[in-house]
């Protein structure tokens, strides 16, 4: 699945933006969704652009509570085929494209307290660059400037982004102590100043940086 993974601050979750041709479990949800709203006074949906959400806080608590666990049900059997995460959560029912957890491992054990960005794939011909310049141009709005920024491609669309967080180095939309680190999958003429060569150096890579974060986590003062 192409997509790109997105999280503001520690204290959100993962969000995942993907093309529009992976929405087609959409169109069974969403019918599915209605009926249990006609079906349960009190209840609404909230349509997300890559997620529905079976809201139910209105509704009679034990009523919406059984109806929940039956529309849980109902879509995990319907969907058991899908590339989608189903999952309850306070007075909700909600339905989004799964994400690898071991890609939100990585990226929680290496940013276990900041934000973090990860583009994959060709977006409907959406340039990555333009999405990672987007991206970080709303950071910054929100007065996130990041210092740490990690780009892994290994083909042609990638140059673009390569040549977005090179230029964003020495811009304002970057800490100014930020690290900035574009990386071709093998050696190849590139924008890209540093390569990898296989994707099992990309893993060791990532572990690294995991091991490396946890251990300035440890070492790091507590603030009083």
């Amino acid at each position: 699945m192409y997509a790109v993974l997105f999280r503001q601050s520690h204290d959100e979750e993962w969000e995942t933006c993907v093309p529009v041709a992976e929405f087609d479990w959409k169109q069974t949800v969403e019918p599915v969704m209605k009926l249990y709203t006609e079906t349960t006074d009190g209840s609404t949906i909230e349509t997300k652009e890559s997620a529905l959400v079976w809201h139910y806080q209105y509704a009679d608590p034990d009523f919406g509570s059984c109806q929940a666990k039956e529309l849980l049900d109902h879509l995990e059997s319907v969907l058991a085929n899908d590339p989608v995460s189903v999952k309850s959560g306070q007075h909700i029912v909600e339905v989004k494209p799964q994400v690898d957890n071991s890609i939100l491992e990585a990226l929680e054990a290496i940013f276990p307290n900041g934000s973090a960005l990860l583009i994959t794939g060709s977006m409907c011909g959406v340039s990555k660059g333009l999405v990672a310049e987007r991206l970080l141009k709303t950071m910054r709005d929100k007065g996130m400037l990041p210092d740490f920024v990690l780009c892994v491609g290994d083909d042609r669309s990638d140059e673009d982004m390569f040549e977005v967080i090179t230029t964003a180095a020495a811009g304002p939309v970057l800490s100014p102590v930020a690290e900035v680190f574009a990386c071709t999958v093998g050696q190849k003429p590139s924008k890209a100043k540093y390569y990898l060569e296989d994707t099992m150096e990309i893993v060791r890579m990532l572990q690294g940086l995991a091991t490396a974060s946890e251990q300035a986590a440890r070492t790091a003062p507590i603030s009083r």
